[in-house]
C-alpha cells in the first residue's frame, strides 16, 4: 500500500473527504517527526511505540577490500509494534 492508498482507505473507513484524510496524515507524521526529533518517544497503546535509539560508535569492515572502517554513533528512529497490533496479524 502507498501514500494515496492509504489516504483513501483512511477517507473511507473515517467517512470523510479524501483531501482531510491527506492533510490528518501529514499532521501525523509531521508531530511524529517533530516529536522524535525532540528526544520524545510516542506511545499509542495496542499499536505500538515510535522513538528513537541511538547506536554506538562501531568498527566496521569493507567488504571489497577487508580494511577496517570506523562508524560513527547514529541515532535511528524505531517503530515496536505493540501486543494487540502483533496478536490481530497472527
Amino acid at each position: 500500500m502507498n501514500k494515496t492508498e492509504l489516504v483513501a482507505s483512511i477517507a473511507e473507513k473515517a467517512g470523510i473527504a479524501k483531501k482531510d484524510a491527506e492533510k490528518a496524515l501529514a499532521a501525523f507524521i509531521d508531530t511524529v517527526a517533530t516529536e522524535l526529533k525532540d528526544g520524545g518517544k510516542i506511545q499509542l497503546v495496542g499499536f505500538g511505540t515510535f522513538e528513537v535509539r541511538e547506536r554506538a560508535a562501531r568498527t566496521g569492515v569493507n567488504p571489497k577490500t577487508g580494511a577496517s572502517i570506523a562508524i560513527a554513533a547514529s541515532k535511528n528512529p524505531v517503530f515496536k509494534a505493540g501486543k494487540a497490533l502483533k496478536d490481530s496479524i497472527k
